[in-house]
């Protein structure tokens, strides 16, 4: 069991949820209102996607992580910084005819280091690495590995800290092989992201046969979709780990109950304490996770 719970919080992710939910923030000024709430409940840690201010569709736009970034320090709230890097992996394809039809609309697909330009301007404590291609719903998501070999090279020269976004066994086994390569230095850190349609399920024996593949003195979270999002901070917890919930993965506190992440992050405290564990403060996972202390 984990004695000390870092709890991160995916505040917006790149889902259509906008339309389902009038919690999820879109706007910087959203976004990054969202991420002091939710530092104020008790999360460490803030994960960040950005949204077209206008649409609400996902976006790669530096200039929307640096206006969120900044309004987020503006308050003096003390957080951790976790900037996705996984935007720009979207395939989609004809299902008849792939390759006369080439990319459908929806495909949103860039090299390893064309995901990184917000990383470099800005220099997070820590970015993520999603660590291989999936059938990511009905859709494909690519991340190759000389990808993933180009944007650990380049994530670890700029000195920010990558988080390994992990969906199945077989990910976990290259993130190993990036560490092997020495493309990623110790302590690594690992989220294990389960229930995703076509990753890894929700069952505690994956997630213990994950955890069980770790690397030594890894870090490692983990997190499960929808209403399996409680239930996982409790599973996650005694098997060791840490935990992640928020707007991105789940949108209800209970049926029917539209939840904030606030209120997210306030239910996960409390499955933590009730287990006998403390909630790490953002110093406390600084240490942990091997980041810079607080500028």
């Amino acid at each position: 069991m984990n004695d000390e719970v870092i709890i991160t919080c995916a505040l917006t992710g790149a889902g259509d949820t906008v339309r389902r939910s009038p919690h999820v923030p879109v706007t910087p000024e959203q976004i990054a209102k969202s991420a002091v709430e939710a530092a104020n409940a008790g999360a460490a840690v803030v994960h960040i996607h950005v949204r077209d201010p206008e649409t609400g569709d996902p976006s790669r736009d530096p200039k929307l992580y640096a206006e969120v970034v900044e309004r987020i320090k503006e308050t003096g709230t003390d957080v951790v910084i976790n900037l996705t890097a996984g935007m720009g992996g979207d395939l989609v394809l004809d299902a008849d005819q792939p390759l006369e039809k080439g990319a459908q609309p929806g495909t949103d697909l860039v090299g390893g280091l064309d995901r990184l330009p917000h990383v470099e301007d800005l220099l997070p404590d820590i970015c993520t690495l999603d660590c291989g291609s999936l059938n990511f719903g009905d859709n494909l998501y690519i991340s190759t590995p000389e990808m993933l070999r180009k944007g650990a090279k380049r994530i670890q020269e700029l000195g920010v800290r990558p988080e390994l976004e992990i969906f199945d066994t077989g990910q976990l086994w290259f993130a190993k092989q990036l560490l092997a390569e020495g493309l990623l230095d110790d302590p690594t850190i690992f989220q294990l992201c389960m229930d995703i349609p076509w990753g890894a399920p929700a069952d505690p024996g994956v997630l213990q046969a994950m955890v069980n593949m770790l690397p030594e003195n890894a870090q490692w979270a983990s997190f499960a979709l929808g209403r399996m999002q409680m239930p996982w901070v409790a599973q996650s917890i005694l098997l060791g780990g840490n935990v992640r919930v928020g707007l991105e993965d789940n949108l209800y506190l209970s049926k029917g109950v539209k939840a904030t992440n606030g209120q997210l992050v306030e239910r996960a405290v409390t499955i933590t304490e009730s287990l006998g564990a403390k909630v790490a403060t953002p110093d406390q996972a600084r240490a942990r996770l091997g980041l810079k202390p607080r500028a």
